[in-house]
């Protein structure tokens, strides 16, 4: 599917996010890299070894939930906007939702955003909880969203209206 429709199927996003009791325990990355491809900031980046591609620059990461702790370092550095960090131990209704955001406006802390689905199609109106602008530095902002813990494995992004 992914190869002839751009997404992945349900079964290769499931493969990619860690056990739920991970999720509950506190931040943590999620990769959704499919593709083989000659990258590798998510590994150069972290400072705690929990992101393993090996010899072949061309592997796909693999992620040790055991040594990351969310810090979202690697979701900044990722050129393909392909990291997430997600945290399960806030809410018992949601999953907190940190995702590399490069658009414009920033949306504010509070609004209330359209969350999209993988293939850009709504799925609900999410909260914006946290807006981390990064401006200085890398350029991707970091925007957290409580997103309702069924729609786990289908959010992927937001939308905004943006008034003229």
């Amino acid at each position: 599917m992914l190869e002839t429709t751009g997404v992945p199927t349900e079964e290769q996003i499931k493969n990619v996010f860690p056990p739920m009791e991970v999720i509950n325990r506190g931040p943590v990355a999620v990769i959704e890299c499919f593709q083989q491809i000659p990258c590798n900031p998510c590994t150069t980046s972290c400072r705690f070894g929990a992101i393993y591609i090996g010899e072949d620059i061309n592997d796909l990461p693999i992620m040790d939930v055991t040594r990351c702790t969310g810090c979202g370092i690697c979701l900044t550095k990722c050129p393909g906007l392909a990291i997430t960090i997600i945290d399960g131990s806030k809410s018992e209704d949601y999953i907190y939702f940190s995702i590399p955001y490069e658009m414009s406006p920033l949306p504010k802390i509070g609004s209330v955003v359209k969350a999209l689905d993988r293939e850009g199609k709504y799925l609900t109106d999410v909260k914006v909880n946290n807006v981390r602008s990064n401006k200085r530095f890398d350029r991707t902002n970091i925007v957290t969203l409580e997103v309702p813990r069924d729609l786990i494995y289908q959010f992927r992004n937001i939308s905004m209206e943006v008034s003229g």
